[in-house]
């Protein structure tokens, strides 16, 4: 699993989705937005956890 920040500016033109739990909350990003998504990743990207 990772964490990471995206640039609010981004985010800010896609609508946050329930999903599943009343706490699991994500933004739903088409798949076309990607490359756009990727270059608004602000830091690092962070593993902070593994599932084998």
């Amino acid at each position: 699993m990772t964490r990471f920040e995206v640039a609010k500016t981004f985010l800010d033109r896609f609508e946050v989705h329930q999903a599943g739990g009343r706490t699991i909350l994500e933004y739903w990003i088409p798949a076309e937005d990607l490359g756009e998504l990727n270059q608004n990743i602000v830091g690092r990207i962070e593993v902070v956890a593994e599932y084998h």
